[in-house]
């Protein structure tokens, strides 16, 4: 589905909502037709309709996630890809409408790149990771009901992270939290509060952790100086930075494609991953 002819996701925001909108929603029986004919004949014209049809709810689910410190360029490029999958594994008979299973597939692409992002540079388990697995928890059981079966297997693949990533954090999340008000022994003022120890850092622990983080960051220097001068700059670029440069941005600074930026990059951060895992750095994967 790569020929499709679909509006170029650069640096203007505008320009690009601008192009999305002149697109025609579909109705439903036109949607059934197309992705009928999509499905039975392989017809690219069909799916490069169908495709763009649902664009701007692209848009809608990419601002979302915004919070999360990504370009919304670049979250829309992940969705829209999301998308064409999403209609590449369409089946109309089983009687919904596209945009209500292209949903979780365009939300299963923007989640894998916010977590390959913060694969080598994020630390611990903040409010927003957790609110991003819980996300990715409700992705994968909705992808599940309406495909009839997809296992964690497939869906870790589609996110590029191990399964046992994704089966982990969705324990981990889906167990209940209890109240702290409530009383140990009925009747007993004795509660769960009470049990709770002083969780302030002395200063032996805070020394050992800014320790910990100088070690960390000497170990992504060292991992950077491994990579090719194009791939340093692109993971410093794309990761590193407060506020990113987009796939565009490092297109046009190098004159190729922002797919062939896509693949420097997925695979400058598998080349770390290894150097990290065979020297033992103390960074997270």
């Amino acid at each position: 589905m790569s020929t499709l002819n679909l509006p170029v996701v650069g640096d203007n925001f505008s320009l690009y909502m601008k192009q999305v909108n002149t697109f025609d929603l579909l109705s439903p029986q036109e949607e059934l037709e197309l992705a009928r004919r999509y499905r039975r004949h392989g017809d690219l014209n069909a799916a490069e309709r169908l495709v763009t049809s649902n664009l701007r709810f692209v848009v809608k689910i990419a601002m979302e996630y915004r919070s999360y410190g990504c370009k919304l360029l670049d979250l829309i490029q992940e969705g829209n890809i999301g998308l064409m999958m999403a209609v590449r594994k369409f089946d109309p008979e089983r009687g919904i409408r596209l945009i209500s299973y292209a949903v979780w597939w365009i939300r299963a692409y923007i989640q894998g790149f916010i977590i390959r992002t913060w694969s080598l540079v994020k630390i611990g388990t903040t409010q927003a990771q957790k609110k991003l697995f819980f996300k990715l928890n409700q992705t994968r059981e909705a992808i599940r009901r309406l495909t009839g079966g997809t296992e964690t297997v497939d869906i870790a693949a589609e996110l590029d992270v191990d399964p046992e990533v994704v089966d982990e954090m969705t324990m981990r999340l889906n167990r209940r939290d209890a109240s702290l008000d409530v009383q140990l022994v009925e009747g007993d003022d004795y509660t769960l509060m009470d049990t709770l120890a002083d969780d302030r850092q002395d200063q032996e622990s805070l020394l050992a952790e800014r320790q910990e983080e100088d070690l960390r960051r000497r170990a992504i220097d060292e991992a950077l100086a491994s990579l090719k001068e194009r791939e340093r700059d692109i993971i410093r670029n794309r990761l590193l930075r407060e506020e990113p440069l987009t796939l565009q941005d490092l297109a046009d600074r190098y004159g190729i494609s922002r797919e062939r930026v896509r693949q420097v990059e997925q695979n400058a951060l598998k080349k770390l991953r290894e150097y990290i895992e065979c020297r033992n750095l103390p960074v997270p994967v």
